[in-house]
């Protein structure tokens, strides 16, 4: 009995493959071998990345949040405290948006604080 190699199965598998390594430069698009380490790579790249993009977002809004509060007289955690003792539930996103869009809702944000140290 011959041997079969390209079962419907395997020709279904390598086709998968070869769809996701589209785009990719030379050999990488058109061998299975190779389309298939670049495919697993990058699958694992893409994994690790997401979890990455929140820390990195988490860490810009931090800084940028840090920046406007220094303008103000304040430090970071100086702010945070403040607030968190004030009861104001924002979250940093939130913050870093009014410290870029609308300094004085920032500046608002930063005398609750002040307030609430003193």
């Amino acid at each position: 009995m011959p041997r079969v190699t390209g079962s419907y199965k395997t020709r279904q598998r390598r086709k998968r493959v070869l769809k996701l390594a589209k785009g990719y430069f030379g050999s990488k698009r058109t061998l299975y071998k190779t389309a298939n380490e670049q495919v697993m790579r990058s699958l694992r790249y893409s994994y690790r990345d997401r979890k990455q993009r929140k820390r990195d977002f988490r860490k810009l809004w931090v800084t940028r949040i840090n920046a406007a509060a220094r303008i103000e007289g304040m430090t970071y955690s100086s702010l945070i405290n403040g607030l968190n003792r004030a009861g104001v539930e924002v979250n940093r996103k939130m913050l870093a948006d009014l410290a870029v869009n609308d300094t004085k809702g920032f500046k608002a944000m930063t005398d609750i604080a002040k307030k609430e140290l003193k």
